[in-house]
């Protein structure tokens, strides 16, 4: 077999050829023609691209959406547990402004002696008007004592036991308080209610009463000290054939918010009942 040897001038034909095409690209002339002729392949290229990257998200979509879930989970969990932290926050600074109006009235009051309660339940019935709380004999609570809020009178002890007391609210219907009121300087009876609205009794017919006025226990009776603010006077029921003027009367305390209360240990009720004729009562 023959093999026919290349003719110096083929040879030489394509080495031109080839550098001239060489030439030509690299001084860019080519390019419109690289460009058009490769076009069809970039665009198949891109096409391959595209849907292999969705191919990819659909294969790792479920991956994906398990990641997000715990994420979100984690999140959620996380903002639990900040909005506990911020609800603690706030009853801490609750108790804290409660303590400190506590002691800001306990300071008005220096010749008392003080001991700070929790109120731990409070009455369901609408009869009776009493809270619970969390002290009791063995803490040096006895019957009688007064109780006080940081705005003033709240009732006073009525039953313990070792670990507690029933507080009984001044709102209560049973509850009668000596309180004086200024500036008039007239004494009359504080009385509750079953609706807990509290009631101004045997106001003297010529007194000046006026609403706005304040209302203090009076320190008559042995059951209160004196000076402790009740309330004010809201207005005035006055009959011309009555011997007595009544008032309705506004409280300082919000007793439906009572959280922590001030009894006065140092103070000895005395129950002065049996000390009157049997056909006289004095509360």
């Amino acid at each position: 077999m023959n093999v026919q040897k290349p003719r110096p001038w083929q040879t030489i034909t394509i080495v031109l050829v080839v550098v001239g095409v060489l030439a030509l690209a690299l001084g860019g002339f080519l390019t419109p023609l690289t460009r058009t002729a490769l076009s069809p392949v970039f665009t198949a290229l891109d096409w391959l691209t595209t849907r292999f990257q969705a191919f990819r998200d659909l294969v790792s979509a479920p991956s994906d959406v398990a990641r997000l879930r715990q994420q979100n989970d984690r999140l959620e969990a996380e903002v639990a547990n900040l909005q506990t932290q911020v609800i603690n926050l706030q009853q801490q600074v609750t108790e804290v402004e409660i303590l400190s109006a506590l002691l800001d009235f306990a300071r008005t009051q220096p010749q008392n002696e003080y001991i700070a309660a929790s109120v731990i339940a409070r009455d369901p019935r609408p009869f009776m008007k009493f809270v619970i709380i969390n002290l009791g004999s063995d803490d040096g609570v006895l019957r009688g004592m007064p109780v006080v809020g940081a705005e003033g009178l709240v009732g006073r002890v009525t039953a313990v036991n070792a670990n507690g007391a029933r507080v009984e609210l001044i709102t209560d219907p049973a509850s009668d308080v000596n309180v004086r009121i200024q500036p008039a300087d007239v004494d009359a009876i504080l009385q509750g209610s079953i609706t807990s609205d509290l009631t101004l009794d045997l106001i003297p017919q010529n007194a000046n009463v006026q609403p706005g006025d304040l209302i203090l226990t009076s320190g008559f009776g042995g059951n209160y000290p004196p000076n402790i603010l009740v309330g004010q006077v809201a207005s005035i029921r006055t009959q011309a054939t009555a011997l007595f003027q009544q008032a309705a009367v506004q409280p300082v305390v919000d007793f439906s918010r009572l959280e922590i209360v001030l009894v006065i240990i140092n103070f000895k009720p005395v129950d002065i009942t049996p000390l009157f004729p049997e056909e006289l009562h004095v509360p």
